[in-house]
């Protein structure tokens, strides 16, 4: 396929590399230096875009994929309160997008697993419940957005807690989430479980940035083909 990449940090070498690695051409690489050249007549010719920017420019980067008719994939998080907006426009396109707070795999196990796990945990009211989250220096949002998903999934399927707060705090209905970043760590993310009695722990620890590029690249195999919304429920589950 011809993939457009959008964003040419860490992130978008380490896509590089897969996409060369499974043989896709990339005819178009936008990064800061040349983002006049997204646009229609670029992206003519482009199977799918896979966008990893910052909160501030992947809204009018998404747009502009879905307005040139251009299926797009999308990494960057901390942008959600336009969600809304991009599936309207995706959906009025008859266009085809596709978000993940994180492409892991091994991510995307752990939220299954961490569902399930705050369903067993929902009748045992001994328990509180925290999350905490560690990542680099440079990583712009906190929480981020794969301990945010972890948090509504928790939050769906635990009765006594109603929202999250990235502080800490006593409240029993607040979800506690706290953000940990330091010079260079891999990303971690802990669910832990406590009583008086004892704690349930499960973690997450990537190793690399690979396991999330390897993501992003399979869904947009994923969806060439493919008109409407996705997500990597809809990759896992396939």
């Amino acid at each position: 396929m011809n993939i457009a990449l959008i964003g040419y940090g860490k992130m978008g070498h380490e896509i590089e590399k897969i996409l060369i690695q499974r043989g896709h051409s990339i005819p178009l690489i936008i990064d800061i230096d040349n983002l006049a050249d997204l646009n229609e007549k670029n992206l003519k010719n482009i199977d799918v875009a896979i966008e990893f920017t910052t909160p501030s420019t992947a809204y009018d980067n998404i747009v502009k994929c879905l307005n040139a008719g251009t299926p797009v994939v999308c990494g960057t998080t901390a942008w959600l309160n336009k969600l809304p907006e991009i599936e309207k426009l995706c959906k009025e396109k008859n266009g085809t997008f596709f978000y993940s707070s994180n492409y892991s795999v091994g991510v995307n196990i752990f939220f299954e697993i961490n569902r399930r796990l705050a369903q067993l945990m929902n009748r045992f009211e001994n328990y509180d419940v925290t999350i905490e989250e560690t990542h680099h220096t440079q990583k712009k949002d906190a929480p981020s957005g794969t301990a945010i998903t972890i948090a509504e999934g928790v939050l769906e399927n635990l009765d006594r807690k109603e929202k999250w707060v990235c502080a800490t705090t006593t409240e029993p209905k607040e979800l506690e989430i706290t953000a940990i970043r330091r010079s260079i760590v891999p990303g971690t993310h802990t669910v832990t479980y406590e009583s008086d009695e004892d704690s349930i722990t499960i973690t997450h620890m990537a190793k690399s940035r690979k396991g999330f590029a390897t993501g992003a690249v399979l869904a947009a195999e994923f969806i060439a083909d493919k008109k409407g919304i996705f997500s990597m429920k809809d990759l896992m589950s396939n």
